[in-house]
Parts: structure tokens; C-alpha cells; sequence
């Protein structure tokens, strides 16, 4: 089984739909939808929705904390995080998911970089972030003699066995190159998968910024060296 974990914090404008997205994904699954202490109506727009766990958050405690609290509760084999906008598409996971089934690997990823190269999609949501991604990615597999073109994606799929051998400790976004310096900590080699991406403005609601790419870089020389 699946476990999709959707982090959410004052997404009301499209966490319905995305949900409902992922639900018609033809895969064995369970989805768990972490509410990180919304202020809006997130909690409202999906209550009623069958078929998914909500776990809340009495207050905002970060991207981070509430994957966490996601993997805890996760029950399936194989785990993915899921972002509750609409930049990513839940149908790409089909494809990361039957890599891992047929693959010897514990780890596969999805890509926007090698999605954009064969045309799945056609912009950034910045210039600045584009680079910034790509700056982390480049980092990434310079610190680590890996390649890698998109450390920074949301669609990080692993086996729950890999789980079992780190321990997360990230409150904010710089869950995801934690969860990447860990990954080739324990030997992995990071497959990826061309995947779509639909970037949105921070007008439309996009929450991490520039200062979050400092961190990143603060925290892969972090796990690298220490």
C-alpha cells in the first residue's frame, strides 16, 4: 500500500481538489492530510470528504513537523509526501510507485527539471527560484559525488524500510534535504522520473521563500559534515 501524507496550511482555494485528485490515482493507497494549524477554512472544505485521515494541528508547527506527524500515523510499504496546491500531478505518481515495485531501489523521485527538458511543462514560478532549486540540486550532488536535478521537489517516494533506519528532526521546509542528505547517508542511489509541474505566484498562495533556500544550504552542509 501507498501512503500519500498531505501537509496543509490555509490551502482552502485548492486542497479540495487536490485531494479529490489524488483519490482517483489507481493505486492502493491511503491518504493522510495533516491540517498544520490552519486560520482559513482548510478544515472546513475537506471534514467531509470519505476515504482520507485528517490529523490537526492546534497551531502551526511547520512543513516538517507536520510530515512527520504524517509518517508516524503512515501505515503502507512505500510513502510519498503530496503538496496540497496544484503544482504537482497526482497521476505522476503512478509512475514512481511502479518504479519502486519493479526496481531493487528504496528511493525514486520526480523530477520537474527532466519533465521540463521533454515538455511536460513550460515555466517556473521565478526566475530566482529556478536557480535557486537548481543551485540546491548542484550542491546537493557535488557534496554527495552524486546527480541529482531536482533535490527540492515535493514527490520524494522510499520504501517504509528506509524509514525505519533515519530519524527525521526538521520543523520547516528543510525537511526535504534532510530527508535527501539522510537518504545517501544510508548508501541509496536516487533514481528519478520525469514528472509535470504547474508552478504557482506568491500572489496565488506560494509560501516558501528565499531565506528557506538559505537554510537548505545551511542544512546540507549540516548532514554532509557533521
Amino acid at each position: 500500500m501507498l501512503s500519500i501524507i498531505i501537509p496543509v496550511y490555509n490551502e482552502e482555494k485548492t486542497v479540495k481538489e487536490i485531494i479529490l485528485k489524488v483519490k482517483s490515482v489507481s493505486i492502493r493507497k491511503e491518504i493522510l492530510v495533516i491540517d498544520d494549524g490552519s486560520t482559513d477554512r482548510t478544515y472546513e472544505s475537506i471534514k467531509d470528504i470519505p476515504g482520507i485521515q485528517i490529523i490537526r494541528h492546534d497551531r502551526r508547527m511547520g512543513k516538517g513537523c507536520a510530515v512527520r506527524t504524517g509518517l508516524d500515523r503512515a501505515q503502507g510499504s512505500i510513502l510519498v509526501i503530496q503538496d496540497a496546491d496544484l503544482e504537482y500531478e497526482p497521476d505522476d505518481l503512478i509512475s514512481l510507485y511502479d518504479y519502486l515495485l519493479t526496481s531493487g531501489d528504496r528511493v525514486v523521485y520526480g523530477s520537474r527539471i527532466m519533465g521540463k527538458k521533454l515538455g511536460f511543462s513550460k515555466s517556473y514560478s521565478s526566475f530566482f527560484f529556478y536557480w535557486g532549486g537548481r543551485f540546491v540540486s548542484i550542491l546537493t550532488s557535488v557534496l554527495w559525488a552524486c546527480k541529482i536535478t531536482d533535490e527540492a521537489t515535493c514527490y520524494k517516494m522510499f520504501r517504509r524500510e528506509l524509514l525505519d533506519k533515519i530519524r527525521l528532526e526538521s520543523r520547516g521546509f528543510e525537511i526535504c534535504v534532510e530527508m535527501t542528505s539522510k537518504f545517501l547517508k544510508e548508501g541509496c542511489t536516487i533514481h528519478e522520473i520525469p514528472i509535470r509541474y504547474n508552478p504557482r505566484k506568491m500572489q496565488e498562495g506560494k509560501k516558501i521563500r528565499w531565506h528557506d533556500g538559505l537554510k537548505a544550504i545551511g542544512f546540507l552542509l549540516k548532514y554532509r559534515f557533521l
